[in-house]
């Protein structure tokens, strides 16, 4: 085993060949194998506190049924997911990343097209993937510095769960995609603050609230836009163990925020805040447009100018803000902060914290994958039909036709 120590994430792009890959892309650059793939690591350092707790006695009954579930609901990507499905076909999208009038995109023959719309899956599950790697390592801190023995068992359980969703999407983009993408450097620091921060409830707010929070919308949203039936699966499976750890985390900071000091309560309602303003610039494909030459700074602004982008951005955070609300970190003086990201009007929507039961404890069913319907897809076109006729209505009246 050769491990290769980096002082930073490399940014290159990784191609991996094997039989099941269903695409050619023969120029891009670093071709791996199996056989000759060292381990690149990277070290962070951190302060943290370790705790012991000497009371077995399980007081949080709600935790506790979260941590059984756990146990009862583990799933095996190897099992549980059929991978030998073929690829359907594919539609290619631009209008919903305001592409369909960019110049850039139009000069693009059609096989160039092709790869372009697979580097954007690639690179958008490449940072499910890093981002459920930063995952597996906070819940793994959390074993350590959580104060309580029920938080420790809860944390054993997902860490365990973020070891599998690792496994599934590495699985996935090797297998299905073909190319990997490294981690976008916005995630990369939001997890480095929570990794290094000593502070377990930290470590919670920005791993259970935030990250897992906005994940969950991503991979419904995932889930409800794609075309393959084996991402659909994965997806689907992911996103009932969030669902779980997002439960636990709203569950188990309720009572704890409460216990603070209004200072150290307006701390992490700023902490939260600026997770939230990086974890939106994370979603844009920086990376991609470089790879193929574009102007990153002019085709991140044409894409963050479309109406579905701006949308979405602000979709994902339709679990984040209310359950923000709901641990005591929507505090007065944060909430105009949250209104200027256009995301406030989500603070009344349902929270985490009320637990359903039936939908946690539901069996595995990737049937229900399958047949999930496309809403959220249909939703986004229908407005953007919308605000297309609006504006037309708009520039004829000023053109003095209306």
């Amino acid at each position: 085993m050769k491990i290769e120590w980096k002082d930073q994430s490399p940014r290159k792009i990784q191609q991996f060949a094997h039989a099941d890959y269903p695409r050619e892309n023969p120029d891009l650059e670093d071709l791996l194998t199996a056989q000759d793939v060292d381990h690149i690591a990277e070290i962070f350092q951190t302060p943290l506190t370790g705790a012991y707790n000497w009371d077995y006695q399980v007081q949080d009954d709600r935790i506790k049924k979260l941590y059984d579930l756990g146990k009862q609901l583990n799933w095996d990507p190897e099992i549980d997911i059929n991978w030998n499905r073929p690829w359907p076909d594919e539609e290619r999208a631009p209008e919903l990343m305001n592409l369909h009038e960019y110049p850039p995109y139009l000069a693009m023959d059609d096989k160039t097209k092709d790869e372009f719309w697979l580097h954007m899956n690639a690179w958008s599950l490449s940072q499910f993937l890093h981002g459920e790697q930063g995952a597996l390592l906070v819940a793994s801190q959390l074993c350590s510095c959580a104060p309580t023995l029920n938080a420790k068992l809860y944390a054993a359980s997902q860490t365990f769960d973020e070891a599998r969703h690792v496994e599934v999407f590495n699985k996935y983009l090797q297998k299905r995609i073909g190319v990997m993408y490294p981690i976008n450097t916005h995630l990369k620091s939001i997890i480095d603050k929570i990794l290094t921060d000593p502070r377990w409830d930290m470590k919670f707010i920005g791993m259970q609230i935030v990250i897992e929070g906005l994940a969950l919308s991503a991979f419904n949203t995932t889930r409800e836009t794609t075309p393959d039936p084996v991402l659909k699966d994965v997806v689907y499976l992911v996103t009932r163990d969030e669902a779980r750890h997002v439960t636990f985390g709203v569950n188990y900071l309720e009572e704890f925020v409460k216990t603070l000091s209004d200072e150290e309560r307006e701390e992490r309602a700023e902490f939260a805040y600026q997770a939230c303003v990086v974890s939106r610039e994370r979603l844009v494909a920086t990376d991609v447009f470089r790879h193929f030459g574009w102007d990153v700074e002019e085709a991140r602004k044409q894409v963050l100018e479309g109406f579905v982008m701006a949308t979405f951005r602000n979709l994902l955070f339709q679990r984040v803000v209310p359950n923000l609300k709901r641990i005591g970190l929507l505090t007065d003086k944060i909430r105009p902060k949250f209104e200027e990201l256009g995301i406030l009007d989500f603070e009344n929507l349902a929270t985490d914290g009320d637990i359903d039961w039936t939908a946690l404890e539901r069996p595995l069913d990737t049937e229900e994958a399958q047949s999930h319907e496309q809403s959220m897809l249909a939703a986004f076109h229908a407005a953007h039909e919308e605000e297309q006729a609006s504006t037309a209505d708009e520039q004829a009246k000023a053109a003095g036709y209306g």
